[in-house]
């Protein structure tokens, strides 16, 4: 018999992979992204008067239909998912203290789930004649629609 020691099998963890998924949530992630923010970019800059449109009214109107207020949320949410996901790798790799990495982590989480739900709430929240004056360019617009009158 050899001198030759034969290494045991890595044993496998048993339950979710976390790692593997937050892998695979990168890709899939970052393949929806393209598609949002490309269709995102196209709608605002080349469709109808492109650039020379975008004003508050075109983003109010876009953001008066639930499928444009969707898009932006989808947009929004994944965008910020995707890029703490991003950033807590990066800490992973790079921070050798226990205690740092938990505290960077949690501030990543913290900051991250406190923008989409600010990005949320602008979203859906979002009202064109609030806070409208006499001498607003909109003061006709909200009036018409029986938001604001006399």
């Amino acid at each position: 018999m050899s001198a030759q020691t034969i290494a045991a099998p890595a044993r496998r963890r048993r339950g979710v992979n976390l790692e593997k998924w937050g892998w695979m949530f990168m890709r899939a992630s970052g393949v929806v992204l393209i598609v949002l923010i490309f269709g995102h970019l196209f709608v605002n800059l080349m469709v109808g008067d492109g650039i020379h449109a975008l004003d508050f009214a075109f983003i109010a109107g876009k953001f008066a239909t639930p499928f444009w207020q969707w898009w932006d949320v989808l947009m929004l949410w994944l965008a910020f998912i995707h890029g703490g996901n991003g950033m807590r790798t990066i800490v992973n790799d790079y921070a050798t203290n226990d205690k740092v990495r938990k505290a960077l982590v949690g501030a990543i989480v913290l900051a991250a789930g406190l923008l989409i739900i600010l990005g949320t709430l602008v979203v859906f929240t979002f009202d064109p004649c609030l806070g409208v004056t006499e001498s607003s360019t909109l003061w006709d617009t909200c009036v018409a629609a029986g938001v604001v009158g006399n």
